[in-house]
């Protein structure tokens, strides 16, 4: 099968600072409920604030519509990336800023069981989930989680290209995966570590959900 290039749904892949933990702690604001989305909005709404910025400029800004905007800063919905990054350019600040409360980078990541970052995005075909686990930075090497789901009989076949390194572990179901011009059959318990920059990803799956864990290793500019 020919490799279907597409513009990856991973932060990592394009070309801005990846986010930082999905899951710093911090208090919940009253009557709100402490979520990884909520934190995401209030971050959005602090930095616009800050910037001196009303909800209906920084919309026009960055090309969303106000009631969207509206919607993120109360955590009422999850923005794809490419919602924040736009967002990120009006507000002259890194992605990485709407995902911690402090500006330093932190060292200890916790995310609680199904409380990680949904990643939305068109590029995400139907039947996958993508769930961003956490994000450490130490020095120059940023890591990144990432829990991916592919529901029986869903399309597959999206494969990436990206700097930095990957390392896949097959938690449910069986799949072939492609790497460059190579294929191999994946199931549970298999793992695999390869060189980011080749043409890489599921090609097919059998007839049972997939579950994996896919961990982006890159490096900061």
């Amino acid at each position: 099968m020919k490799p279907r290039p597409v513009a990856s749904p991973f932060p990592t892949l394009v070309p801005l600072k990846p986010p930082s933990s999905a899951s710093v702690c911090r208090a919940p604001a009253a009557g709100r409920p402490d979520t990884p989305v909520s934190r995401v909005g209030a971050q959005v709404r602090s930095l616009r604030m800050a910037s001196g910025l009303s909800g209906g400029q920084l919309a026009e800004n960055a090309g969303v519509s106000r009631s969207l905007l509206s919607r993120i800063e109360r955590g009422l919905v999850s923005p794809s990336v490419r919602t924040l990054e736009r967002i990120a350019q009006s507000l002259d600040v890194a992605v990485s800023r709407f995902f911690t409360q402090h500006p330093v980078q932190a060292d200890f990541c916790l995310v609680r069981a199904g409380r990680g970052l949904r990643v939305n995005s068109a590029d995400i075909d139907a039947g996958h989930s993508v769930e961003l686990l956490g994000h450490l930075v130490s020095g120059s090497l940023c890591v990144e989680p990432y829990r991916i789901q592919i529901a029986a009989q869903a399309e597959v076949g999206m494969h990436v290209q990206h700097p930095g390194l990957r390392f896949l572990y097959m938690q449910s179901g069986h799949a072939r995966y492609r790497y460059g011009s190579r294929m191999v059959e994946v199931g549970p318990g298999d793992a695999l570590l390869f060189d980011g920059t080749a043409v890489h990803g599921i090609d097919s799956a059998g007839d049972s959900d997939v579950s994996y864990l896919s961990i982006v290793f890159s490096l900061r500019d």
